[in-house]
């Protein structure tokens, strides 16, 4: 789906002469201005289904971005994590252990901690079918129509965890033809990437088959310098991953569709090892010379596996009335090795293992007439993170006790079971003035167990974790913790929308979203749970075609978030090292901001486009204890994380067509100001940078072939995406450091992508 509509003349023909010099710029000039007096580029409608039901993009009155197939193909976008830099107040990233663990924030709010029991504050989605976990949510590129970014509260047709936003990944319906393509790539790091998609009419203008295939390979950016295998690949930052879809879509009526569709994703590349800020107080190692370096004495290998089962049906009743079902079963499971003060001694490593399982059941009526709109329905989600995590202190644990090793192991899962009923409508007083509506009723239920303690011994949550280990089937820390607990929430929706022309709306809403409660998954001891969170949203925005050539939307907003979820690590004043930990609703925070979106048909060969997002979001309220069980204000100690003040993308495509095919170069150059990386105590900041991307994508006449060249990073700009800090500012000597758990000043740095410079060659058959 394209955002503009390509009307291609002799006027590109003209301009592509005038740019390789075969006539002069007066002339090419001439033929435009004669061309475009009949026949001119104009943009298009871009559907969208923000609110559950399909859309113009211009008609919702929602902070939405939309980002179509043919645009992430020219632009080069391999995985949802490059979506952030077309939507403003975005931020999307790898987390710091593996490269299939998203962080998400959208307008200052999200997870910075991907531990099982904790929610996210975006949702991320799969054709309306929600991904509970971070856990395999990098989502790669196939078999996609468009990705959806929709900024702020979606409380009332999303329910839970969407209270800073939410992440639509939309696949394409299949067209009925017997298609395949396949395409090929190859890049910097030995970049070696195969996909395959196609789509086979079982019963014609019935039944189809789909499937899409992709192996994703990649040298590391950098090496472990050691490990606890020497023999094992020393990788650091690769990409070792396969992904498959395969799809049936059915349609026994005219009114009726069916789809039946299955994902799997197997990543396989290394733990991710981060780069050393500091030298070890404890090793003599140095600092390593690349930021894509690192030590460890874990073994390198790693691995996320995902898969789902999704059943959509939808059944036009009558022009007025379609019912929906969405019926999904979802899971993963990763044994991870995080390795926290990276170094070659255990000095602090955490092997884990994470594994989650959720079902869901949505059932959907839409009503339509000539005046009002509505979209109801009834939802259903059970689920069951699960996890253990070692937390390694061997070398504190010969020193302080003279034993082989010291590790504190936690493990437990978190059941959830949760029931919603929603509505929301909206109806039109007259041509120009209508008022949206809407509410959603939520029964949240958590059951948690915790077992932690302290084992004198060097442990692995499993046998052969390093090659000889062998673990104790009876081995298990004491529960500290087992509840339940249910929480009962009114999420509302209200707003009005005044069309002051066909092309030009303006809106105002009040929305609330919720994250939902929890038990602490490090408990210990029997600690209560941790009430919702609840953000309260307030937006102003203008949605206007301005020409049939220029797009501007803009909206402002302020959100309240209340009752957040805080992990307060209570002081031992016997041992600074002890990391004793509470959960508790004890922050607040609230944040103002901007967006801007613009898209200009500058020519009918080129059209910019841009983004602006500034925001000031800060903590406002936060309540801790010391050693004493005295209540202290600690609010000075906190950050926003993951939120640059300010989020910019200016960008270009131009495009040509010469006789045998199409040409169309892009680029964009995308900016964050800087931001904080810790919440509490932060001590690692990163200043703000710069992203400048290009390419040059042919299309051949006949369609069939496309090449693609992309060179992203150009500048090679380093910056952070992740870090542990371990550590506490030495009172007595500015800028230097105090060891904290472990004994060792950690400070640990994860990196985003250098440059990378990338060739596709595509056939579709």
């Amino acid at each position: 789906m394209k955002q503009v509509t390509f009307k291609r003349s002799l006027c590109a023909l003209a301009v592509a002469a005038a740019m390789a010099g075969t006539v002069t710029t007066a002339i090419a000039q001439e033929q435009e201005s004669e061309e475009n007096k009949s026949e001119t580029r104009t943009l298009e409608r871009i559907e969208v289904t923000a609110r559950r039901t399909v859309e113009s993009i211009q008609e919702v009155p929602v902070a939405v971005t939309s980002i179509s197939d043919a645009d992430l193909m020219e632009r080069g976008v391999s995985t949802i994590l490059e979506v952030a830099q077309f939507s403003p107040n975005t931020t999307l990233q790898q987390s710091r252990g593996t490269n299939s663990t998203i962080t998400a924030f959208i307008r200052g709010v999200g997870q910075e901690d991907p531990l099982w029991g904790y929610e996210p504050g975006v949702g991320i989605y799969i054709d309306d079918v929600y991904v509970a976990r971070p856990q395999g949510a990098v989502l790669d590129i196939l078999n996609v129509q468009r990705v959806e970014v929709l900024r702020g509260p979606q409380g009332t047709l999303y329910g839970k965890n969407t209270i800073g936003g939410a992440v639509k990944y939309v696949t394409r319906r299949m067209t009925g033809e017997r298609e395949f393509s396949v395409s090929g790539t190859v890049g910097s790091f030995n970049q070696r990437d195969l996909k395959l998609t196609g789509e086979v009419p079982l019963i014609d203008n019935t039944l189809y088959f789909g499937f899409g295939y992709a192996n994703l390979q990649r040298d590391g950016y950098g090496k472990f310098l050691t490990s606890a295998l020497p023999d094992q690949d020393l990788e650091n930052y690769n990409k070792d991953l396969q992904a498959m879809r395969a799809t049936l879509e059915w349609y026994p009526s005219d009114d009726v569709f069916v789809r039946l569709a299955y994902d799997q994703t197997d990543d396989k590349s290394n733990s991710k090892g981060g780069y050393r800020l500091l030298p070890s107080i404890v090793t003599n190692a140095p600092v390593p010379d690349s930021i894509y370096d690192s030590y460890t004495s874990l073994p390198t290998e790693n691995k996320v596996e995902t898969k789902g089962l999704s059943l959509t049906v939808d059944w036009e009743m009558s022009d007025s009335i379609t019912l929906r079902s969405i019926t999904s079963s979802r899971e993963n499971y990763s044994p991870v090795n995080i390795d926290f003060d990276n170094t070659s001694e255990r000095i602090f490593d955490v092997p884990a293992i994470y594994d989650d399982k959720w079902f869901t059941q949505e059932f959907q009526m839409n009503y339509r007439s000539d005046n009002l709109s509505v979209v109801s329905g009834l939802y259903y989600y059970d689920a069951e993170s699960c996890g253990v995590f070692d937390a390694i202190l061997e070398v504190l644990g010969q020193g302080a006790f003279g034993t082989p090793g010291l590790t504190r192991e936690v493990a437990g899962c978190s059941d959830s079971n949760s029931q919603a009923a929603y509505a929301q409508g909206t109806y039109f007083f007259s041509d120009k003035w209508s008022m949206t509506a809407g509410l959603r009723y939520t029964r949240d239920k958590k059951e948690a167990l915790v077992r932690n303690g302290l084992i004198f011994d060097t442990v692995y949550p499993e046998s052969g974790w390093i090659p000889g280990y062998v673990r104790d089937p009876n081995l298990q820390t004491p529960v500290v913790l087992d509840d339940s607990k249910t929480w009962n929430k009114l999420t509302p929706r209200v707003g009005v929308e005044y069309r002051h022309s066909g092309d030009t709306m303006f809106y105002a809403s009040f929305g609330q979203g919720f994250k939902s409660g929890t038990f602490n998954p490090r408990a210990e001891t029997a600690e209560p749970a941790a009430n919702p969170e609840d953000v309260y949203s307030y937006e102003v925005g203008v949605k206007s075609d301005v020409t049939n050539s220029l797009r501007v939307n803009a909206t402002a907003f302020m959100l309240d978030h209340k009752n957040r979820q805080y992990v307060s690590v209570i002081p031992d004043p016997n041992d600074p090292t002890v990391l004793n930990q509470r959960l508790a609703n004890v922050g607040e925070s609230d944040a103002t901001g901007l967006e801007l979106e613009v898209t200009w048909i500058a020519t009918n060969n080129l059209t910019i486009f841009g983004n602006l997002g500034l925001i000031d979001s800060d903590f406002s309220n936060v309540m801790s204890y010391d050693a004493q069980g005295n209540k202290i204000d600690i609010t000075d100690q906190f950050v926003i994380t993951n939120t640059p003040e300010t989020t910019a993308n200016i960008g270009f495509s131009y495009d040509t067509s010469f006789a045998n095919g199409d040409l169309v170069f892009n680029g964009n150059y995308s900016y964050r100001s800087s931001y904080a990386l810790n919440e509490l105590g932060n001590v690692l900041t990163q200043d703000g940078y710069g992203i400048l991307n290009l390419g040059v994508n042919w299309y051949s006449a006949n369609g069939k072939w496309n090449v693609g060249l992309h060179a992203k990073n150009l500048t090679d700009e380093e910056f952070l995406v992740g870090n542990y800090a371990f550590l506490s500012a030495d009172p007595n000597n500015p800028g230097q450091y105090l060891p904290g758990l472990g004994g060792d000043t950690t400070l640990i740095g994860y990196y985003g992508e250098p440059r990378t410079v990338s060739l596709t060659l595509g056939y579709r058959f």
